[in-house]
């Protein structure tokens, strides 16, 4: 097991972070591992209650530490009112106590009336495993059981593990927050929108689908974001305006591909021919999500479509230059292959540095006539990461 790439930057950082992040992506063990002298774990029930009942209990506590301690409070979201206590002893700078929070809804913290601590503590987000987390990667659990540390990690359990976690999710997140007294509508809505993962999405179809109005549709995605089950892929706009018709449509990944293909039931075996090319594609774009996150990029990333059908999977905006990703599961590169990259480039001209990317499964670069680098796809995402 590698150590996770947010760890040392928690451990060395000298201010209050709040850490946001999916369920059983590693927020606690990073947590425990920090030396808190107060850690307060609020998904063990009898402590939530304790919490829920006296609030005040928290600030007495921190009173009680001595000056430069670390406070740990873990999923933060049950107890929303803890912030605004915390927010006041963070104001409070003279005994310089820091604070690590956690939590895996950032909507239930808004639906609290919680203050999220803006220009007072650091924002971090912790995803499921990146490629600089490990040594190699085992591309029939990435692809199938996804990224999940514990599930990749995992034992001979791990598939039947994984199996619940859609399950769980949609009870104790929806059923128990009662975000919607729809549970079949969102049930039949989580079932779809798994198979939609990665796609271009259409509300009217996905509405038609399900069986719920549409607005409905929005809600509901927009629920998944909130709870960072899904990220939102939005469609690329040049800077300047283009005769070039582009598809205004966004595309909407679920966090993992593990938990995508477990609620599809499509976890328990290996992936067949036509299904690993879609999860490949999903798999890299969730990558490059997760190293914005991880190494603080401040990536701007979108998706390229035109209604002539010229698409590029992934383009990254970085501060000096354009980074656009085709993705390819197979291990030959053809030509053909290029043609959305070529489309990109001349919408965008020579307005901006433009590098262009086939990632794909073959063992050895390439360089194409046109300026096209096809290279082997954690070649790439690590040259991604370090430049």
């Amino acid at each position: 097991m590698s150590p996770r790439l947010l760890a040392g930057r928690l451990a060395a950082t000298r201010s209050s972070v709040l850490l946001l992040g999916p369920r059983q992506v590693g927020k606690s063990t990073i947590c425990r591992g920090l030396g808190a002298r107060l850690y307060v774990d609020l998904a063990d029930e009898s402590v939530f209650l304790g919490y829920a009942k006296d609030p005040a209990r928290l600030r007495r506590e921190v009173d009680a530490l001595p000056g430069g301690s670390l406070v740990v409070i873990d999923e933060v979201q049950r107890v929303p009112a803890l912030l605004n206590t915390v927010q006041s002893l963070v104001d409070r700078s003279a005994r310089r106590i820091r604070f690590v929070l956690t939590g895996s809804s950032a909507r239930k913290l808004r639906r609290g009336g919680a203050n999220l601590l803006p220009g007072r503590v650091i924002l971090e987000y912790l995803d499921p495993l990146s490629v600089l987390e490990m040594e190699d990667v085992d591309w029939d659990r990435a692809l199938r059981l996804g990224m999940l540390p514990g599930i990749y990690w995992g034992d001979e359990e791990a598939a039947e593990i994984l199996g619940t976690y859609g399950e769980v999710y949609l009870h104790e997140e929806i059923q128990a927050e009662a975000a919607t007294r729809n549970l079949g509508g969102y049930a039949r809505f989580l079932d779809t929108v798994a198979l939609a993962s990665g796609q271009w999405l259409n509300y009217s179809k996905l509405s038609s689908d399900v069986e719920v109005p549409k607005e409905t549709i929005r809600r509901f995605v927009q629920l998944l974001d909130d709870t960072l089950v899904a990220h939102r892929l939005p469609p690329f706009r040049p800077t300047r305006s283009t005769s070039r018709r582009l598809i205004q449509r966004e595309r909407v990944l679920l966090f993992d591909v593990g938990v995508r293909n477990a609620l599809l039931g499509l976890h328990r075996h290996p992936l067949g021919p036509d299904r690993v090319g879609g999860v490949f594609e999903q798999w890299v774009m969730l990558q490059v999500i997760y190293l914005n996150h991880a190494l603080r990029k401040g990536w701007k990333l979108s998706s390229y479509r035109t209604e002539a059908g010229a698409e590029v999977d992934l383009v990254v905006e970085r501060a000096r230059d354009v980074v656009a990703i085709e993705i390819k599961a197979g291990k030959q590169v053809t030509a053909a292959d290029t043609r959305g990259l070529l489309s990109l480039a001349g919408l965008i001209g020579q307005r901006r540095p433009l590098a262009m990317w086939v990632a794909f499964r073959g063992e050895r670069a390439q360089r194409f006539g046109s300026g096209v680098e096809a290279l082997p796809v954690l070649e790439a995402l690590r040259r991604l990461a370090a430049d």
